[in-house]
């Protein structure tokens, strides 16, 4: 039945709410200790305590507690009390409306009422401990994470992408339909692009070609044209992303650079916004703040607001070796200019907006330090962070330790891991470019399961495939697929040409799904030879390689190649390690190949030395 005020009586009884508000808590969590017991069920009679107090109020006031910044205080009146302390007479239906009111502030939160548009929802992004990860390094400070790669666009470049857009609007400078270009590792690209998504804009972004391909599809998905440009071009050759750019501006009507690298709302924003976040959420007292640095627009605003509000505050920036931002320049002389692959972070040259005077201290930190630890900070804590929050938290793990129990060490974690999906997220393509995949604890399982077992130990117990279908690399796609339907292969070994007599000399391998995915997207055509879209990186092993390190490729590939052994055999306590980037076995290997073994081979040795035990 609907009552006059729209509020349905059989969804709201009248006085007990009990369709609404569930009498008891969850059942009770089996095996817990004695002490675990009673702390839950101490917090259960709390939580039906104060349920039973907010079903008393309505029932004889019809009115709520009064609800401020600190939450609901019951002791503090009720917004119909009158100043005697009497409650004034309400019209009907008043009670189901308050309770409309209470569900809505129970609800609320930085973004409880609907916004105008996305571009609202930047920023005010939380700070969370990272207790793990602390204990884990043995910190005794409070270790905290700045999410920005919880804003609306996924990182803290969605600030300035807004305020940039917004400060050449108020210019006058930019107009609707005007069209915005912008160099950029791909996070300043994404926060541009959305706002110019919201304001009616063209994009054009251009992009070293290093960054990853998820930000690229991100860009494209906001309407954004990119631009790739040669990752090793100098930051001033004509080829780099910032002088295509630049002549892109020449050549287009009505085209804007907003100019990260010089633009003052780029500090800016960090300084009236991001830094008054971070001393709010801290109540105003913080030890140390630790940021990494590109444009340096971030570092900056934030560490001259800090510096104005809490002066004890120590600014620890971070600096990805291979770039020339940290001081004094010495820091910087290890893999000086060198590439590097964490994205978003450093520079060959010294942007404009950065003012390295407010740094009191720069940590340098190597790819495998970041991504090591931007997949411990998924692991352990749960934050989805990309590669730089991986090198700043390292370089916080390294600063913190200075800091006593009681003090707060922040940390910028500026975007998300939805950018590098194929990247460090990838077993893959972690094991392809030289990095560890597996925890000391994993590593450790593995040495006691496996021990100093060879390949050959387990070829004289399981035979190796020699069936897996071949092929030579100038075969065309569509021999291929008729083969793969023919032999039920999803896997085909890709041959040497040159190899003659029936002898097998494999140089790639191609998959069922990366031949369906190379005609989708127009890399081939049923006539072009498979050489052009084999992978060339194939698992390799020797019947001297070990087996412990035989079993972690299995976890992302399909089949290990066992070739003869090197000319100059190992010894019998030394062994060519098994890999899929040519790191003990050169990339064009000449070798005969002896078979092929699978992960069910390995789980039958297991099985049989098990029984055997």
């Amino acid at each position: 039945m609907e009552r006059d005020d729209g509020i349905n009586e059989a969804a709201v009884p009248e006085g007990s709410f009990s369709g609404v508000v569930a009498p008891t808590g969850p059942t009770e969590p089996p095996k817990l200790s004695e002490a675990a017991k009673q702390a839950w069920k101490a917090a259960q009679d709390i939580g039906e305590k104060t349920v039973q107090e907010i079903r008393h109020t309505i029932k004889t006031t019809g009115g709520l507690p009064r609800w401020g910044p600190e939450g609901m205080n019951p002791d503090d009146g009720f917004e119909n009390e009158d100043a005697n302390g009497r409650f004034e007479e309400e019209e009907e239906g008043a009670g189901g409306r308050r309770l409309y009111q209470m569900n809505r502030y129970f609800a609320s939160g930085p973004y409880g009422g609907i916004l105008e548009s996305i571009a609202e929802a930047i920023g005010n992004t939380p700070l969370v401990r990272m207790s793990r990860l602390a204990r884990l390094y043995g910190l005794e400070c409070d270790l905290l994470g700045k999410c920005e790669y919880l804003s609306a666009g996924g990182s803290v470049k969605d600030r300035i992408g807004k305020a940039m857009v917004e400060k050449a609007e108020r210019e006058g400078r930019i107009k609707p339909g005007d069209t915005l270009i912008e160099p950029t590792s791909g996070n300043t690209g994404i926060g541009i692009a959305l706002a110019a998504a919201v304001h009616g804009y063209k994009m054009i972004v251009t992009m070293p070609a290093k960054m990853s391909k998820e930000k690229s599809d991100m860009m494209k998905r906001l309407g954004a044209e990119i631009v790739r440009t040669p990752t090793e071009a100098a930051w001033n050759d004509e080829d780099s992303h910032m002088s295509v750019a630049a002549r892109l501006q020449r050549e287009l009507p009505n085209a804007h650079i907003l100019d990260q690298y010089n633009n003052p709302a780029n500090p800016d924003v960090h300084y009236d916004i991001t830094a008054e976040e971070i001393l709010t959420q801290c109540d105003g007292d913080l030890d140390m703040i630790v940021v990494g640095v590109g444009t340096g627009g971030t570092i900056t605003g934030v560490a001259r607001k800090i510096r104005e509000k809490c002066p004890k505050c120590m600014v620890i920036g971070v600096d990805p070796k291979g770039s020339i931002l940290a001081v004094p320049d010495s820091l910087n002389d290890e893999r000086r200019l060198q590439s590097y692959l964490v994205e978003g972070i450093g520079y060959d040259f010294i942007p404009g907006v950065l003012d390295r005077r407010v740094v009191d201290e720069w940590i340098k930190v190597g790819d495998p330090e970041s991504f090591a630890t931007a997949r411990a900070l998924i692991r352990h804590e749960g934050l989805l962070v990309g590669g730089s929050s991986g090198a700043n938290v390292w370089g916080a793990l390294q600063a913190a330790k200075r800091l006593r129990k009681g003090q707060k060490c922040v940390v910028l974690l500026p975007d998300s891991s939805r950018n590098y999906m194929s990247k460090f997220i990838s077993d893959d393509w972690m094991v392809e470019n030289g990095f560890p995949v597996e925890d000391k604890e994993k590593v450790k399982e593995r040495e006691q399961q496996y021990g100093d077992a060879r390949v050959r130990d387990l070829i004289e117990m399981t035979e190796p495939r020699d069936d897996l279908p071949l092929v030579t690399a100038e075969d065309t796609v569509e021999n291929v697929i008729h083969l793969m339907h023919e032999k039920r292969a999803k896997e085909v070994i890709v041959n040497d040409a040159s190899a003659e007599n029936g002898e097998v000399k494999p140089v790639g391998l191609l998959s069922e799904e990366h031949v369906e995915h190379s005609l989708q997207s127009g890399r081939c055509t049923m006539q072009s030879p498979v050489r052009q879209i084999a992978f060339k990186k194939i698992s390799k092993a020797s019947p001297s390689t070990r087996l412990v390190d035989v079993v972690k490729i299995f976890d992302f590939s399909p089949f290990v190649c066992v070739l003869e052994e090197t000319p100059t055999e190992p010894g019998p306590h030394n062994g060519e390690a098994a890999n899929m980037n040519g790191g003990g076995i050169k990339d064009h290997d000449d070798r005969p190949l002896l078979g092929v073994i699978t992960k069910i081979d390995l789980l039958k040795w297991l099985a049989v030395k098990q029984r055997s035990a």
